[in-house]
């Protein structure tokens, strides 16, 4: 019988949902929740490890996490079991929900890395996004979704990406 993160003060559920099904849940220890900005603490929960070519997550990895309300995207601080920065990967999503104990974001397939020297600045899975069909579906949450990439890559380029988590 699992534990519901209800019954474990300051535990909240992650929900990432793509293409109306749960693609990954997880538990992490709620930081902050202002109204706006939740912020959240995980392990690396994926099985084993995950090699892009430009970075590795693994087991030991943590996660800090960064989920708006109100914007079109997730950031998520990713740090090595040493505590050593690896870098951002940031999530393009509708703004998330939050209800009690869960928290669900809905994946738009975008997505965008950042080195912890900030020197590789790289957009990824568009042709996910094309190939979603979210475009013909939702013309309005694309164009949302792409100028979130847009703000985001800005922001990285610009150094502004560590003021935004502030």
């Amino acid at each position: 019988m699992s534990v519901k993160s209800a019954d474990r003060p300051g535990q909240l559920d992650v929900v990432l949902v793509k293409a109306g099904r749960t693609k990954i849940r997880y538990t992490g220890e709620l930081l902050t929740d202002d109204g706006t900005r939740v912020a959240v603490r995980a392990p690396w929960a994926g099985g084993g490890v995950r090699d892009f070519g430009f970075v590795r997550f693994e087991p030991g990895d943590v996660f800090t996490e960064y989920y708006w309300r109100d914007r079109w995207y997730a950031v998520k601080e990713v740090r090595s079991a040493t505590g050593a920065l690896k870098g951002w990967y940031c999530d393009i999503t509708r703004p998330a929900s939050r209800t009690g104990p869960e928290l669900v974001v809905e994946d738009l397939d975008l997505d965008l890395w950042v080195s912890a020297d900030g020197t590789d600045v790289r957009r990824l899975d568009e042709d996910e996004f094309a190939d979603s069909g979210l475009a013909e579906r939702d013309s309005e949450a694309a164009a949302a979704a792409l100028a979130a990439l847009d703000e985001l890559e800005s922001l990285a380029r610009g150094g502004g990406l560590t003021a935004l988590l502030a």
